[in-house]
C-alpha cells in the first residue's frame, strides 16, 4: 500500500513538473524584471507577444505607464539593463 501511494504521489509530481515546463514554453506573457518601490508597490516589464509593457502595480491598481516595441528594448542584451533602468526612472519622474 505504501509503495502504490509513492507511485502515485510521484506521478502526481511528475505531471505538474512536466505542466509547468511546458506552460513556460509556450506561455505568452513573460515577466522581465520587477522593481518594488515600497510594500505591494512596484513597476514591472511584461512581455507579451513581440511589445513590452512598463506596468506601475499598487495594491489597488494596476496601470500601463508604457509600451515598447520587442525592437526598441533589447532586454536580454545585459548591456542594456542600466538603459531600461534609466527608462524606468524618467517614467516615475514624468508620473510626479
Amino acid at each position: 500500500m505504501v509503495l502504490a501511494l509513492s507511485v502515485v504521489i510521484v506521478l502526481i509530481l511528475g505531471a505538474g513538473y512536466l505542466m509547468k515546463k511546458r506552460q513556460n514554453r509556450y506561455g505568452l506573457i513573460n515577466i522581465v524584471s520587477y522593481q518594488s518601490m515600497g510594500p505591494r508597490k512596484g513597476v514591472a516589464a511584461v512581455k507579451i507577444g513581440r511589445e513590452i509593457l512598463i506596468v506601475g502595480i499598487t495594491p489597488n491598481d494596476m496601470r500601463l505607464l508604457k509600451t515598447f516595441r520587442e525592437e526598441e528594448l533589447d532586454i536580454a542584451d545585459k548591456e542594456h539593463i542600466p538603459r531600461f533602468m534609466n527608462i524606468l526612472e524618467s517614467i516615475n519622474r514624468e508620473k510626479r
